[in-house]
């Protein structure tokens, strides 16, 4: 054969070499690589004219095929290009290099592009290189779908496949598993997936999830009452049901395995679920030999009895025969009070926030510090979260978040510029689809195409506290949580003398029982009123020595601080937030009081210490008890003059 016709396909090759040779001119393959390509397979062809037969080998015998033709140029050439389609258990076990270079020639534009957005993302290099020139051609190579077909049901059943390769290392499967999601990223970002990746593992259907509980009657039932629930709830509240429910279903399956639907319960089968449900350890992904939280016994009681009560109401007919489970057996959660930082503390974790390196960390724990939000409702932040309301300032929209309320939150100028700041940097991203209603939505905290979650706030405070040097009372490191952070917002408010109406709107509890946690804690508003009260205490109710008459020092109590009254058989001190008492001398200035001679004594006294607290209240600039003692002198001295028999006006006022 002369070296013109080795350049090019004769009528005895193969089919595939035509084609091949023509992309290898097209991409410009030098002459000498040209022929040693086209000689390799013929040689590879001649062997194995059907590639499909070829491709059912075991993949020991197709190795040592590509190792002895080096035929692998063409081969994966025809696989990118999809001519054949090219199994995971080969692409997972056979050096694949070149095969990026092949992809960038048969579709150099979208190659490009994705190139161009993972740039944009800020993706390094190295990671870049891996998505797209490494895992991009065998997802291309094993589905025979070039990249602009690309989609996510083609991706899924990649993933499906994944799943059952076997001779992929562990090291493999996850590689491989993280480049899929950055794919999804990508081809997300430029428009080509409707649909974002998912982090987590997916927890299947409704059907699939309670697979676990073995009587077909009660797993029914529970499948079809989650299944209405559903279409109502989040996705996060749909699997907090399935979460609740399943336990109670598995303990009947293995406790009373006679019992197959809801039917057969009776009282005694509900209180001995109770009785587990107090002391069972973690079940599923998060299996460990530690037992469930308050939170969890608690959830899993309730859900159970919403269970019954709405399928009564609703009148399916598996519903049990009676009720089984009442609010008395549903445990009482505990509520502790909520956890501020110290002033101190408060202040060095700030400082050290301001210093980290991650800017989301430092931006979101400075905002849910000045703003009180949840750290829920702070990842749901929107772009256009930020609200100018002319004459009453700028405001931060806060949005349907925990209770499934909207609210407002005054801003001030510092952290309008942490807002300002981050989104500066944030770039343009693509909306992403809300986790909670599937619409398109800009949040504001996004980065690299996806919003942006927990972890990094929450190890930005380790962080701080660690560079702070903050140690706990038991010497060890102090670890601050996102929660806290709000609880300080509340109580630095509350004890500047915000009203708790005020503080409920701020925080958006939608009942003031949540807000008045707050009025009960050991702050100095709370210190202060004590110390205030216990002072009337002594005053007013002083402790008798044994054998005399328990009154107050008369000097210790005309220079106390309250709003007292003199009456003829005693002393009274009023808290000086009560007010002054509607009360107060209502005898001696009634009309119809009609003292006698005997008490003649008694009213002279009375009338000294009331003339020395009129003056006390003027000192005091007190007006309101200044004319309140003026009216009862005069009439303690009407009521003395008329039992001396003397004018009135000869009296002094």
């Amino acid at each position: 054969m002369t070296g013109a016709v080795a350049r090019w396909a004769t009528t005895e090759d193969h089919a595939l070499i035509g084609d091949y040779a023509r992309f290898c001119h097209d991409v410009g393959v030098s002459d000498r690589a040209l022929r040693d390509r086209l000689r390799l397979g013929r040689l590879f062809l001649s062997e194995h004219p059907d590639l499909d037969v070829w491709m059912l080998d075991p993949t020991r015998t197709r190795l040592a095929d590509l190792d002895r033709t080096k035929a692998w140029p063409m081969l994966s050439w025809a696989a990118l290009s999809g001519r054949m389609e090219m199994d995971l258990e080969l692409l997972a076990t056979k050096n694949i290099g070149g095969m990026g270079v092949t992809l960038r020639r048969l579709w150099p534009q979208e190659y490009e592009r994705l190139w161009e957005k993972a740039r944009a993302l800020g993706w390094s290099s190295a990671w870049t290189r891996a998505v797209i020139d490494e895992f991009v051609p065998v997802v291309v190579a094993s589905s025979t779908k070039g990249i602009p077909e690309l989609t996510s049901e083609a991706l899924d059943a990649f993933e499906v496949a994944l799943a059952q390769v076997v001779g992929a290392s562990q090291n493999r499967r996850h590689q491989w598993r993280a480049q899929l999601f950055s794919l999804r990223q990508l081809l997300f970002e430029i428009s080509q997936l409707d649909t974002p990746p998912r982090r987590g593992r997916e927890g299947g259907s409704i059907e699939e999830r309670f697979f676990a509980v073995p009587g077909a009657g009660i797993r029914l039932a529970m499948v079809r009452y989650v299944t209405a629930r559903s279409s109502l709830l989040s996705r996060s509240s749909v699997e907090g049901l399935i979460q609740d429910l399943i336990p109670f279903g598995e303990f009947i399956g293995r406790e009373f395995a006679e019992v197959t639907s809801l039917r057969q319960l009776r009282r005694h089968h509900i209180e001995a679920f109770l009785t587990f449900n107090r002391t069972r350890t973690w079940r599923g992904r998060v299996t460990r030999d530690q037992r469930v939280s308050a939170s969890v016994v608690h959830a899993a009681v309730l859900t159970l009895r919403n269970f019954f009560d709405d399928i009564t109401l609703w009148g399916w007919a598996e519903r049990p025969r009676s009720r089984l489970v009442f609010a008395t057996d549903i445990p009482r959660m505990p509520r502790p009070l909520p956890r501020a930082l110290p002033e101190d503390i408060d202040a060095a974790l700030l400082a050290a926030v301001a210093q980290l390196d991650d800017f989301f960390a430092c931006s979101a724990i400075q905002i849910l510090r000045r703003t009180g939000l949840r750290i829920g409702e702070c990842l749901n932040l929107e772009l256009d979260c930020v609200v100018d309301y002319g004459l009453t300032g700028i405001w931060l929209q806060v949005p349907l978040g925990k209770l499934k309320t909207e609210r407002s939150i005054p801003l001030d100028a510092e952290t309008i510029t942490i807002l300002e700041a981050w989104k500066a940097q944030r770039g343009h991203q693509r909306a992403y689809p809300h986790p909670d209603t599937g619409v398109p939505t800009e949040f504001l905290f996004q980065e690299r195409g996806r919003p942006l979650g927990q972890s990094r706030i929450r190890k930005g405070l380790r962080d701080a506290a660690h560079v702070a040097g903050l140690v706990g009372p038991d010497g060890q490191p102090y670890v601050p949580t996102p929660h806290q952070l709000r609880h300080t917002f509340a109580t630095q408010l509350l004890n500047a003398g915000l009203s708790l109406t005020a503080l409920m709107a701020l925080l958006g509890h939608v009942t003031p029982e949540m807000t008045l946690r707050y009025a009960t804690l050991s702050s100095p508003t709370l210190r202060k009123a004590y110390e205030e009260a216990m002072g009337k205490v002594r005053k007013s109710i002083p402790v008798a020595a044994l054998g005399r008459t328990a009154v107050p020092a008369r000097v210790d109590w005309l220079a106390s601080e309250f709003l007292k009254t003199r009456v003829a058989n005693g002393y009274c001190s009023r808290h000086l937030p009560a007010g002054a008492c509607p009360y107060a001398n209502i005898c001696e200035t009634c009309d119809n009081f009609t003292p006698t001679a005997q008490f003649l004594s008694v009213l002279h006294e009375q009338l000294d210490d009331i003339l020395d607290l009129k003056a006390d209240a003027e000192r005091r600039d007190w007006s309101a008890e200044v004319e309140r003692h003026r009216r009862v002198i005069e009439a303690l001295t009407r009521h003395i003059n008329q039992l001396e028999n003397l004018p009135t006006s000869e009296t002094s006022s």
